[in-house]
């Protein structure tokens, strides 16, 4: 990170890249904190954006297929649809970003593709991520697929790039992408020219872990509806979620809880103020008076209290953003188009 902030100080182009994998029509809060951090970033930097969409993973791993009626390969691919009507409402610049399925630009890609094969061995890939004889060949693989995108030239048109462009590439990310990225830096060097800035490694930051409403032992997953706060959830259904099954750190009684205060790293609903409340003084201050169990926010009831409020703007301010994304919307920041910016 130090050497890619040494490239903006000297007004070296760089690029952001993400990405989501389909798996769910309804993204939950957990989803969107990288893509709000990403957005944050692009506005920061003002600089490019390519998100990848990997429709192609989704139905590697989850695909289905009968004899009756086919694979499911077009379920995945019309979730990259839907998912980007969320994604796109986190605010992204229109003109400098690139939203792509996997499943229509991987030709573009395809050359990098090839040599990140070469250069990988299947024992690697499979000490990486596990895989045995059972797997797949698409599993196997797929992790070149996501790797693709760190180097610009995989992007002829879209960063005017080609073997010899030597743009930095910076990927916000959640923690369970970081294998992907550790294979990718091992071989990156063979994809880029020797001028490149990072060695062609690209840079990194990890989200921060973002516990489930059952606290740090329970996972968060589209298919418990509730151990998470969804982005098409109502203010009714984020205000029983949180109430109901958020996991509290505070004490089992009120005199427990005003002579020991809460385990503030245990509550979910302080955890998830942290992310989202931006006033940081009223967060420290919520914390001070929880974790000791006086003042305004002494009890569980007054952090989800402050905690679903906070929610209930955020979601319907997102929901109405959504709205206004049509397919012929998505459409247009798939396009294929040079997102630099112009001098």
């Amino acid at each position: 990170l130090t050497r890619l902030l040494d490239c903006v100080e000297k007004n070296e182009p760089f690029y952001l890249y993400t990405g989501r994998g389909p798996s769910s029509g309804a993204m939950h809060l957990g989803h969107l904190v990288p893509f709000l951090f990403t957005q944050w970033l692009q506005k920061a930097f003002n600089c490019p954006l390519v998100i990848q969409m990997t429709d192609d993973e989704k139905f590697l791993f989850k695909g289905e297929y009968s004899d009756e009626s086919g694979d499911n390969l077009d379920y995945f691919a019309n979730l990259t649809i839907e998912n980007a009507r969320d994604i796109i409402a986190c605010g992204f610049d229109p003109e400098k970003t690139f939203l792509f399925s996997d499943l229509r630009y991987v030709g573009s890609m395809y050359p990098n593709i090839v040599r990140i094969w070469k250069s990988v061995t299947s024992n690697q890939v499979n000490n990486i991520f596990g895989f045995d004889g059972s797997a797949n060949i698409g599993k196997i693989a797929f992790p070149a697929i996501q790797a693709a995108p760190s180097f610009p030239s995989s992007f002829p048109v879209v960063l005017n790039a080609n073997r010899s462009s030597n743009m930095a590439c910076l990927i916000p990310c959640a923690i369970d992408q970081d294998p992907y990225f550790r294979m990718t830096r091992d071989i990156a060097h063979k994809l880029t020219p020797k001028s490149h800035p990072l060695g062609g490694k690209p840079a990194l930051i990890h989200s921060k872990f973002f516990p489930p409403l059952q606290g740090a032992t329970g996972k968060m997953s589209s298919s418990d509806p509730n151990s998470a706060v969804f982005l098409t959830d109502s203010a009714k259904d984020i205000e029983r979620k949180i109430k109901e099954f958020a996991f509290s750190g505070g004490q089992e009684t009120k005199k427990l809880q005003e002579e020991l205060g809460a385990d503030l790293e245990a509550d979910v609903s302080y955890q998830w103020l942290r992310f989202f409340l931006e006033d940081d003084e009223e967060l420290e201050r919520i914390g001070q008076e929880y974790g000791s169990g006086k003042g305004e926010y002494w009890s569980t009831g007054d952090v989800k209290t402050r905690l679903v409020k906070e929610l209930q703007v955020l979601v319907a301010e997102h929901q109405r953003r959504r709205a206004d994304v049509t397919t012929e919307v998505v459409e247009n920041w798939m396009e294929e188009r040079c997102i630099l910016q112009k001098k």
